[in-house]
């Protein structure tokens, strides 16, 4: 986790976006750039012409752009984060250069980590629409920052284990956290269609690469697993979440719910995720 880029935007989870990054530095002596992101035009056009056209001049983008670097600044300056680019250690960096929803995950694709806000349906909330490029385009995981600032970061992390592919690579991705970890516990969701190894079996490869593992199983009667995931993760203290993104397609969870939205929804944790 040496290359972290951190969305830095004036919405309701700046705060702890910005704190979590830290925490991500602090643990990995990350280099960390701020980069200032804004919605994608086309989506500000088709709903308001006149919105999209105020946005995007030039003086209004250069407004949000400032706004966005003492955000950042400030972030880095309170935590004591090193901000020389001279130093071969952990340094943050802001580019002076907005980027938007269509293009970050592309961008995205260079970095260990990507760190953003806990996507909302409020108008001050972080869009979905970024969440989603970054997930779907870059390649790389996402690490999700919820609306409260978190004091820890990775001592207790809990995996959502459904077998599937997409945790699979999420797991892969995570392995510099889980060897940092205090405790790791893996949650087999046992409501899951989706044929793989068990739970037993990815404690048994993670012990083999030096990681001690505990391991629960979980029931959803509910078809949704999102529930029993967070209730858990509050049951042992967890300050990390592990869990691979939309194993179901997007459109089945918009229509029948699923547990990456409902944990989009209602977590208070931060949530390492990659699909």
């Amino acid at each position: 986790m040496k290359n972290v880029l951190v969305l830095v935007e004036d919405h309701s989870c700046i705060d702890s976006v910005l704190a979590t990054a830290v925490l991500v530095g602090q643990t990995f002596d990350s280099y960390l750039e701020g980069v200032p992101i804004a919605p994608d035009i086309s989506d500000i056009v088709v709903a308001d012409i006149s919105i999209g056209a105020t946005v995007f001049d030039a003086r209004t983008r250069q407004v949000l752009t400032d706004r966005a670097a003492r955000h950042f600044t400030a972030a880095m300056d309170h935590a004591g984060y090193p901000r020389d680019t001279r130093n071969n250690g952990p340094v943050a960096v802001w580019t002076n250069k907005m980027t938007n929803d269509g293009v970050v995950g592309c961008t995205s694709r260079v970095y260990d980590l990507v760190v953003l806000g806990k996507p909302g349906s409020a108008g001050h909330d972080p869009r979905q629409a970024t969440f989603e490029s970054v997930l779907f385009e870059s390649g790389r995981p996402v690490l999700i920052a919820p609306p409260t600032i978190p004091k820890r970061l990775g001592d207790t992390v809990l995996i959502a284990w459904n077998r599937s592919s997409e945790t699979a690579r999420t797991v892969a991705s995570a392995m510099p956290f889980l060897r940092r970890a205090k405790r790791v516990v893996i949650l087999t969701l046992e409501v899951s269609n989706v044929p793989g190894p068990s739970g037993t079996l990815l404690a048994a490869a993670l012990e083999r690469d030096g990681i001690e593992t505990e391991t629960l199983k979980a029931d959803s009667k509910s078809g949704n697993e999102g529930p029993g995931i967070l209730s858990k993760a509050v049951e042992i203290g967890a300050d990390l979440i592990i869990k691979g993104g939309y194993t179901q397609s997007r459109l089945r969870q918009m229509i029948f719910g699923g547990a990456t939205s409902h944990i989009l929804a209602h977590s208070d944790i931060p949530v390492f995720m990659a699909h």
